[in-house]
């Protein structure tokens, strides 16, 4: 076992959700294969918002609304605006949702975040967006949705990492996967050079980017 994952392991070890609802829905996304935010980086991303307390999120990409309960229930001043594409992983965000005790703060949205713009609009502005939806188009859900976040606000981008393939200077046979990564590369770089925002990538889980609007 190589050091980085002994460390892993070992913080890991601290972390024991003892929510029975939260425990059921990381055995449904292993079960399943539903991508679902891994407990370190769910971690540093709960203590981030604990430390800025936002009022108001967006989450783009619901899938089964593991992040949005966890979310809820690691800030109870705050609500949130989830959406999510695909049909049969939004029903069973709504029956998560609806069995946990932080319903009231959740309002979910079916659609594809490239065309829910004037859903979202009507909840009005946000403290954090968070972007954990289709990953060849974190561009466009930036651009679609930073006029909605509130100044000083923050955008956390998730697996801009995309398990370390980002980094690789082998040649990638699927096609897919490397327009992905493509993709994937513009985007951290067109994010870390934004103007408006101070950017840092954080190596934790998939790679998690935390950007900070500026002013």
């Amino acid at each position: 076992m190589e050091q980085q994952d002994v460390v892993c392991e070992y913080l890991l070890s601290f972390i024991d959700p003892k929510d029975e609802l939260i425990l059921e829905m990381e055995q449904y996304a292993r079960e399943q294969h539903v991508p679902i935010m891994d407990r370190l980086g769910m971690e540093f991303m709960l203590q981030f918002l604990r430390l800025i307390g936002p009022k108001s999120i967006l989450e783009l990409g619901t899938a089964i609304g593991y992040s949005s309960i966890r979310m809820m229930q690691a800030i109870p001043n705050s609500s949130i605006v989830t959406v999510e594409r695909n049909a049969d992983r939004y029903e069973k965000a709504l029956e998560y949702i609806n069995r946990s005790l932080v319903k009231e703060r959740i309002s979910l949205i079916f659609g594809d975040a490239l065309e829910t713009g004037d859903q979202v609009k009507e909840h009005g502005t946000f403290d954090v967006i968070f972007i954990d939806a289709a990953k060849g188009q974190y561009r466009r859900f930036f651009d679609i949705y930073e006029p909605l976040l509130n100044p000083g606000g923050v955008i956390i981008s998730d697996n801009v990492l995309y398990h370390g393939l980002v980094t690789t200077k082998e040649h990638i046979e699927n096609r897919r996967t490397r327009g992905l990564i493509r993709r994937i590369k513009t985007y951290n770089e067109w994010l870390m050079n934004h103007e408006g925002y101070d950017t840092t990538i954080f190596p934790i889980g998939d790679g998690v980017a935390v950007s900070k609007k500026k002013g």
